[in-house]
């Protein structure tokens, strides 16, 4: 009962009942079992109907590719048809030279194909000649002498051997069985052009398709969604075929000035299984390399074939790659091994060459159709949690160590006062709304205030020279519930903000009281180290000192402001008002601010709220705190300095 008490009290609003919990944990494991059961027959479906998806797919795929000339050809004035069917023709030449080019090297290659292959033997006898020796010498052990021929006795006769004769096949079956192999590649080929050419005439249409499916409530967004996910995939797709190309081009090049016989060969083939994430290019240098020491006898050419993949891969994958689509493709490392291993499970090598462009493909639509972000969370690269929820799940664990490592990276680019309402608010926030469910109780939010203190203390020595992101008028009093509106700019270099008055540095001038919330600790200990950071007197002062029946006790005849923070008033401010009627009487000449973190956009905006609470300043951002602070100092200063003259 203590515990459940203390949730409503740092909730102000009653925890959800056991019945509902229940309820929704339920709905929970009934939606995880239908996803699942999705998931196996989706799978299933990839997996047994391979053999029409797998030219679906490629003719998807090519028609990202083709789908940038055709615009291209479209902004030229040329009809639809025409644009289509030109670029069509010119990748199916393209295609047939290429083809070509590499039957001709490869029918070159076949007539030395025996010389090359005794050259290896023999590399590799030598190489097991010299290991023998080594083990030999190693384990002081003779060689064996080679056993001798069998000799025949007499009256035996050695074996002859015998030759079987087949039947010759037919000239019918002869041409079926050139034909076989080249019939399903050519079958697949039809299907995947024929696809193509249908998809890139009819793209508008199959846009539509897909609105109506995935996001017909929200015409707008998602038709731009679609276009700026057709319009990346065509360019990055496109930039990736220039890639590979231009790296099976390097190669091929490479290898003709060594003079590795068929270089185009070679470079073909390395433009091709480029494509094959991270192996790609190891795949790729096997059989150059192999060639290599089938003609040199030496190692030499084996060296510079080496050499010549060793040096142009970081060159294309870490320079020109880059410079083209970024420095990442928008996956995560994991997810493309796994891809990889899933696709060839799937679909065998056809599956390895098109796992980067299928799993990118689906993080690029579950970046932009809601139904489908979970695609984007397990495979993207971007982070799985947003700042706040990071800083937020660290506190939860209680390790204020991971906390401040992420503090310090993002410190680098904002203030501490736009860490502090950014980050830190929004991650106790989560807190606050998790009490009000009932999943944070006394124990856990106490360790959440722990952790949070620790990170404050850990970050006392980071140099806060930036003002708030917060646009004010600095030649009118701070007023944020007079303006509807307030702009929010991110902060591109610091603002260099005065420091507190001579009067104002006297310890216990500004008393920072904790709201009755326990999350409450947490935030005045960071309000209190913004305020130190100015050279403010700063006293900071537990709710407990300001019961009703412990305020008496409390010395604030020195504090000429008083800041009051609370993360949330729960809808119901009487509280807080008869909290500021304590201290007025405690305090009457000091004035009494009062931060509402982050909750506080609606009373600061209503009117009677304000009337109500009868503060005389009201905040809802660390960085509104602070300027209002030295507002308020510097004018009581001026105005102590004019009294004095």
């Amino acid at each position: 009962m203590t515990e459940d008490r203390e949730i409503i009290r740092l909730s102000g609003d009653q925890p959800e009942t056991g019945s509902a919990r229940i309820a929704a944990a339920n709905a929970q494991g009934v939606e995880g079992l239908l996803g699942l059961a999705v998931a196996v027959v989706v799978v299933a479906g990839l997996f047994f109907a391979k053999d029409v998806l797998i030219p679906i797919t490629l003719a998807i795929l090519l028609s990202f590719v083709l789908s940038p000339i055709v615009s291209l050809l479209r902004r030229l004035r040329l009809p639809k048809a025409l644009a289509v069917l030109t670029t069509v023709i010119a990748a199916l030449g393209m295609i047939g030279g290429l083809g070509t080019l590499v039957g001709f090297q490869a029918a070159s290659l076949s007539a030395d194909a025996p010389k090359y292959a005794q050259t290896i033997e023999a590399k590799i006898d030598g190489v097991k000649v010299y290991a023998a020796e080594k083990m030999a010498f190693l384990t002081k052990t003779p060689a064996r002498a080679t056993p001798a021929a069998p000799t025949l006795t007499p009256g035996t006769r050695a074996a002859v051997p015998v030759r079987v004769l087949e039947n010759e096949p037919s000239v019918l079956d002869t041409a079926l069985g050139v034909l076989k192999p080249v019939l399903a590649p050519f079958e697949t080929f039809v299907i995947v052009l024929v696809v193509a050419i249908f998809i890139l005439m009819q793209k508008e249409d199959l846009r539509d398709r897909l609105i109506r499916l995935f996001g017909s409530s929200d015409l707008h967004r998602t038709t731009v969604a679609m276009d700026d996910a057709a319009s990346r995939l065509g360019r990055y797709f496109l930039s990736q075929l220039a890639v590979n190309a231009s790296f099976g081009i390097v190669v091929g090049l490479g290898l003709w000035w060594i003079g590795l016989p068929v270089p185009a060969l070679w470079g073909i083939l390395a433009g091709i299984l480029r494509f094959v994430p991270y192996i790609g290019s190891l795949l790729a240098a096997a059989l150059p390399l192999a060639l290599a020491a089938g003609i040199d006898p030496g190692w030499s050419m084996v060296i510079m074939v080496a050499a010549l993949f060793v040096i142009s891969e970081p060159i294309i994958g870490y320079g020109i790659e880059p410079l083209l689509y970024g420095h990442s493709t928008g996956l995560s490392p994991l997810s493309v091994i796994v891809a990889a291993v899933f696709w060839t499970w799937i679909w065998g090598p056809v599956g390895l060459v098109l796992s980067m462009p299928l799993t990118l493909c689906l993080v690029v639509l579950g970046r932009h159709v809601p139904s489908l972000e979970f695609i984007d969370v397990l495979l993207g690269d971007r982070p799985a949690l947003t700042p706040v929820e990071s800083f937020y799940q660290r506190m939860v664990a209680g390790d204020p160590d991971e906390a401040i490592e992420q503090a310090e990276t993002l410190l680098k680019e904002r203030s501490l006062t736009a860490y502090y309402d950014e980050v830190a608010l929004g991650g106790l926030k989560l807190a606050a709304e998790d009490a009000r469910r009932g999943l944070v109780d006394h124990q856990a939010a106490t360790r959440i205030v722990a952790a949070m203190i620790d990170v404050v203390h850990e970050l006392d020595g980071q140099d806060e020279t930036s003002a708030s992101n917060i646009v004010i008028d600095r030649d009118k009093p701070l007023n944020p519930v007079a303006s509807s509106t307030i702009a929010r700019i991110p902060e591109t270099a610091p603002v260099v903000l005065p420091n507190a008055p001579e009067t104002w540095r006297a310890d216990g001038t500004i008393s920072c009281i904790a709201g009755r919330g326990i999350l409450d600790d947490a935030v005045t200990a960071m309000l209190e180290q913004l305020l130190q950071k100015r050279q403010f007197g700063v006293r900071r002062v537990r709710n407990a000192a300001v019961a009703r029946d412990a305020v008496a006790k409390l010395d604030l005849s020195g504090s000429r402001l008083i800041c009051l923070s609370y993360l949330e008033i729960g809808g119901n401010p009487t509280h807080l008002r008869l909290l500021i009627r304590r201290l007025r009487r405690a305090a009457p000449a000091a004035r009494i601010l009062v931060g509402l973190w982050p909750e506080g956009e609606k009373a600061l905006t209503d009117r009677e709220i304000q009337l109500l609470i009868g503060a005389d300043d009201y905040v809802a951002s660390f960085g509104q705190a602070v300027e209002q602070c030295l507002r308020i100092a510097h004018d009581q200063a001026g105005e102590e300095a004019r009294a004095t003259a």
